[in-house]
């Protein structure tokens, strides 16, 4: 390996380690990994300034879409970098206005200091800014008395999939922060929940201490070639984006944000967020031929010459179409097999439309057990994240197909799921209806 590349892949070790930490010192190195050898360090802001007047930021607080630059095949691209923070709720029941006066000050530093994403020139390659939405779980909704239709508690969801509801996950609240640069996020955690007094060089004013708590900390990275980096698998593809070795995130697989936006109601302008921590069973994934893999994960009826390594030649589309879904049992008695894309995509509308938007399907970083990622959608009632889940499952369909050959479900395990409102800005600082 050349040494240049042996130092960036270094680098680039050094900053997912440093995510994973947190704290000051995990900042600091950070920063300079990402600096680079030949950059001093510098009183200016070393990333795009935000803006001071939040009438300038969408009204959605999951506005990111037309924040995040576009890959060479057209389509929207998550950043490298995700940070979620379970929080417990510790301030007062109902909350107080001076309460709520901290939480959105505090999250107005994060605008003031960063961009909000690449900006509107999605042109570039780098998301330099910063993304975020924070999500109230129903637990603490209900203490506050709001119901909400269409937010299913977790252990609901886990109850409706056969799977164990002691793996909700016990948070208040959880903001998700996402970036191309891991020191962007590291600085954000240090000025919402540490002691960093600036933030990009804006002064910090205030910060959630006090408010929240930070109980749970989940890192990951996505991207071309970062799960061959990552994890201790030599089966991965070398330029892979995700750690079963295809891509994912398709034109016809992202639904525009106002399908997974709430048009009526309280929190009209809002979402709803599933979070979930899946393992990943790679040994058992990639004992099969590609030629296997390639048809579980998208549809038996793909060829190799339209697919590629990775799913790299299929452009912006997935080559799903209705006719797949509706031959589903025919080419299942076929090959043998049925396809993971071809099953979550017979939960769609009438209109073929998806109906959960994802926002962050990164390698877990923090995880010291082995494969793990990190999946969050929104989408506007976790009952379509249900349905399409649920979708995944061999016995929903009445076919003759063992279950290592449907799909990827049996290569898949939960670890913990959690729900969350996620409201329109104007409505984040604590809801409450006391």
């Amino acid at each position: 390996m050349p040494a240049n590349s042996s130092r960036g892949l270094s680098r680039r070790s050094l900053v997912r380690a440093a995510l994973a930490i947190g704290g000051s010192s995990a900042l600091a190195a950070c920063q300079a990994a990402e600096r680079g050898p030949d950059e001093e360090p510098s009183d200016s802001p070393a990333y795009p300034r935000g803006v001071d007047d939040p009438a300038e930021l969408p009204d959605r607080q999951h506005a990111w879409d037309d924040y995040l630059v576009n890959s060479v095949h057209g389509t929207t691209t998550q950043s490298q970098h995700q940070l979620l923070l379970g929080l417990s709720y510790e301030g007062s029941i109902p909350p107080t206005t001076a309460e709520r006066d901290q939480v959105e000050n505090a999250l107005r530093g994060l605008e003031r200091a960063f961009q909000w994403g690449s900006g509107l020139d999605t042109s570039g390659s780098v998301n330099n800014g910063l993304l975020f939405m924070l999500g109230y779980a129903p637990r603490y909704l209900d203490r506050v008395d709001i119901a909400v239709d269409g937010l299913q508690p977790p252990e609901t969801l886990l109850e409706e999939l056969d799977e164990d509801p002691a793996m909700a996950a016990d948070f208040d609240a959880l903001l998700l922060l996402d970036s191309d640069y891991a020191s962007v996020l590291l600085a954000a955690e240090e000025a919402l929940f540490g002691e960093k007094e600036t933030l990009n060089g804006v002064p910090v004013e205030d910060r959630l201490t006090g408010v929240f708590d930070v109980t749970t900390r989940r890192t990951g990275v996505i991207g071309k070639g970062r799960p061959a980096q990552e994890l201790d698998n030599d089966d991965i593809p070398e330029d892979a984006p995700l750690s079963m070795g295809f891509r994912a995130g398709f034109d016809n697989s992202l639904p525009p944000e106002d399908i997974a936006t709430r048009s009526s109601g309280q929190f009209a302008g809002g979402t709803t967020l599933v979070v979930s921590r899946i393992k990943t069973h790679l040994d058992d994934w990639y004992e099969q031929s590609h030629r296997q893999r390639m048809k579980e994960m998208y549809c038996p009826a793909h060829d190799y010459e339209d697919v590629g390594d990775i799913g790299d030649r299929m452009g912006d589309h997935s080559g799903i179409t209705e006719e797949n879904v509706g031959d589903l049992e025919e080419l299942a008695a076929e090959h043998g097999i049925v396809g993971h894309a071809q099953k979550v995509a017979s939960a769609r509308d009438e209109d073929f439309q998806p109906k959960i938007l994802r926002r962050s399907e990164g390698v877990a970083t923090d995880d010291v057990d082995g494969s793990s990622f990190n999946f969050s959608s929104i989408q506007t009632d976790t009952r379509k994240f249900l349905a399409v889940r649920r979708a995944m499952q061999t016995d929903e369909y009445d076919v003759d197909v063992p279950a290592d050959r449907h799909g990827i479900v049996d290569y898949l395990g939960t670890r913990s799921r959690s729900t969350f409102l996620v409201p329109p800005r104007a409505q984040r600082a604590l809801p409450s209806n006391r």
